[in-house]
């Protein structure tokens, strides 16, 4: 099918009139009062959007390149930054080459979450939206789940690190809070002291879902600050204290060799790229408000050079601790709980304050704000970004119990790890569509619009899920010995070890080569359609009462490459 050129009234706005004006019927029904009771004020029920999910007006485009550098520093400078050279070094690797696979993994993930945060650069659209242009209009509703899913559960992982970070705080300005007698039974897997801090921690949150990310970017720039400060501090004291490349970690080297070190290599390299494959799925998410589209391209350094710093400084860290304690310990909050001199424990309540914060702007930012995203688009007429945070808190935090995820559901932890499976396809999609289907045009109002040119059949993208198939099958097989006790080759393992990169891969590839035969001729433009080739009506009292100011360009087959 092709788009027919419109003009549109002036009193219709240019996304509704893909479909009409829905008039507004009082409800009659008890089910209904109620429904209309928690409806959106700012809910468009004709095209099913509000304004939280509408492109970001001028405005609101207010993140400059320092903003992203801050955001994704904050987001590296955090307690399981520090953790992160742990899991790497036990399977089998020597701390240098630690390092270096965690230096790999953060350069792959910051120019794929700079490359996928273009297309919200330029259109101010979030993940969300973007999918529709992929995998159609109701076919994305299922790639949007999968990713509300990983950032409702990461979400409740998080904070029962942030309540440890609040335990310490206790720790340090109470030491008699050690002794506080647990009342809870061995079967909640959490004590009193653990839970009292994990409430502390809930409710200092609730604060930040309510005033949105566009108001806390003071607490990126106060933590960009005082959690380096702690963590060099860290360094210091540490060398100070028990030396530099005295522990038998800095004198170990790999534990594997030949062509077991390379898969180890590999394993660990997708482990890491896994952790922040749902960021370069949701890129666009943050990218959609920034001032210009190069205002993003800090995220490309500011990633693995935090990364790298961080993991190296908690290598250092660890290896004093063995001196120190008699231990290896990864957690910098189990090493300040030993201080407990009148001055040690200022210094501790310090550190696990700076985490603390940490804590909080790494919640909100890689978690809370992606899963009501996702939450927003699912049930626009209900759930915007504020009320979609809350949710996500409370589901996250308290229906998962994550307490009971961390000490007695190893194989459901080793699922959500392993979810890379999926959405590593997903993200090749993404990029593939943008760059080499669409070569970066794409029409925003159609977008919004149930019946437009993104609709492909019945709202559903053969081409998308044939790709996106090719991209995941295949993995299955590896992936079924970490969350169960069946066995496979260990050739499908190493595939699985390979996951992101075929995954990706597989999916980009054969995704532009399917719509390479056969194209969807109806959604390829001559040149993008951008939210701001419209008039913002001065009289309305949404930014989004907008009129185009001359037609919409028709859409023809086009192979012009426009980023």
């Amino acid at each position: 099918m092709e788009s027919e050129s419109k003009t549109y009234p002036s009193n219709v706005t240019a996304i509704d009139a893909g479909y009409g004006v829905v008039q507004d019927v009082a409800p009659t029904s008890v089910f209904g009062k109620i429904a209309k009771f928690f409806e959106l004020d700012s809910a468009h029920k004709d095209r099913n959007s509000n304004d939280d999910l509408d492109p970001v007006p001028p405005e609101k485009r207010t993140w400059h390149s320092r903003h992203y550098a801050l955001f994704w520093i904050s987001d590296h400078l955090s307690v399981s930054g520090f953790r992160a050279a742990a899991s790497v070094i036990q399977v089998g690797l020597s701390w240098k080459l630690a390092l270096v696979c965690i230096a790999l993994a953060n350069v792959i993930q910051g120019v794929w979450i700079t490359w996928n945060g273009i297309v919200g650069a330029r259109y101010h659209i979030p993940f969300s939206i973007q999918s529709r242009a992929s995998f159609g209009m109701y076919f994305s509703y299922v790639m949007i789940l999968m990713r509300m899913i990983v950032g409702i559960f990461w979400y409740g992982i998080q904070a029962y690190t942030g309540a440890e970070c609040v335990r310490s705080m206790i720790y340090a300005i109470w030491p008699s809070f050690h002794n506080v007698k647990n009342t809870l039974p061995a079967s909640a897997h959490i004590d009193t002291q653990m839970m009292t801090a994990y409430v502390i921690y809930f409710l200092f949150c609730l604060p930040l879902h309510y005033v949105g990310i566009q108001k806390i970017k003071w607490l990126f720039l106060v933590k960009s600050i005082t959690t380096p400060i702690v963590c060099f501090a860290l360094l210091g004291w540490t060398i100070r204290e028990a030396g530099f490349g005295k522990s038998s970690l800095f004198s170990t080297g790999n534990t594997v060799h030949g062509s077991k070190l390379g898969w180890a290599f590999m394993g660990s390299l997708y482990s890491n790229i896994g952790g922040g494959v749902t960021l370069m799925v949701n890129a666009p998410d943050y990218s959609r408000y920034a001032t210009k589209v190069s205002s993003t391209f800090a995220t490309a350094w500011a990633v693995p050079v935090t990364a790298t710093v961080m993991a190296f400084i908690g290598c250092v860290v660890a290896a004093g601790s063995k001196v120190l304690y008699g231990a290896i310990l990864w957690d910098p909050l189990l090493i300040i709980d030993h201080w407990t001199s009148r001055g040690g424990r200022a210094a501790a309540f310090f550190c696990a304050f700076s985490f603390f914060l940490s804590q909080l702007g790494l919640n909100v930012a890689a978690n809370s704000l992606a899963a009501a995203n996702d939450m927003n688009c699912l049930f626009p007429r209900y759930v915007n970004l504020r009320r979609g945070q809350f949710i996500a808190a409370f589901l996250g935090s308290w229906a998962l119990t994550p307490w009971n995820i961390l000490t007695s559901a190893p194989a459901f932890l080793n699922f959500m790890s392993g979810y890379s499976v999926w959405l590593g396809p997903l993200c090749g999609i993404l990029i593939s569509d943008y760059y080499f289907v669409h070569h970066g045009k794409y029409n925003t109002f159609e977008l919004y619009n149930r019946n437009g040119i993104y609709r492909y059949f019945y709202g559903f993208n053969w081409r998308a899920a044939l790709a996106f198939t090719i991209g995941w099958v295949p993995l299955l097989p590896g992936f079924l010995p970490t969350v169960s006790s069946i066995q496979v080759s260990i050739q499908m393992v190493h595939l699985y070890n390979l996951g992101f990169f075929y995954g990706f891969g597989a999916a980009c590839l054969s995704y532009a080569v399917i719509c390479y035969f056969f194209p969807a001729k109806e959604t390829y433009l001559e040149k993008g359609v951008f939210v701001d080739d419209v008039v913002y009506s001065e009289e309305s009292n949404s930014s989004y009462d907008i009129e185009l100011r001359a037609n919409q360009p028709k859409p023809e087959y086009s192979q012009e490459k426009v980023y």
